[in-house]
């Protein structure tokens, strides 16, 4: 591969992930004042309960690596714990609930369920 279709891979990349990371900030924005203090009620920073509430809420948010980091730094900022933060990007991004039904078409149900299960499992235990 060429420098030049190098850049154009980056230049295309960037297409794409620019408008997702403006629409996430904006939907943060948008959000953030009916949740403001929520994040305390629901996070309140013991080890066992808040990893497995940040790796259901992950789950069921799914979405891609580059935006997970952008909501995981706004939860960050908002007082919630770096083992709830931890499991949520983690199971944000390995764990597809929306996704499931697509993935068990294509690969199978026991895979698909397996898979998601111990993604599942290791974005809780893997902080430990």
């Amino acid at each position: 591969m060429t420098v030049k279709e190098s850049a154009k891979n980056i230049s295309n990349t960037l297409k794409m992930a620019i408008p997702m990371i403006v629409g996430v900030l904006l939907l943060i924005n948008l959000i953030d004042p009916f949740l403001k203090n929520v994040y305390s009620k629901i996070f309140t920073g013991n080890h066992l309960i808040d990893p497995i509430l940040g790796a259901i809420g992950g789950s069921i948010a799914f979405g891609i690596p580059i935006t997970s980091y952008i909501v995981g730094g706004e939860l960050l900022e908002k007082g919630v714990s770096l083992l709830a933060v931890t499991a949520f990007i983690l199971s944000w991004t390995t764990v597809g609930v929306m996704m499931l039904p697509i993935e068990i078409k294509f690969l199978g149900r026991n895979f698909a369920l397996a898979r998601n299960f111990l993604n599942f499992i290791s974005s809780i235990i893997i902080m430990d």
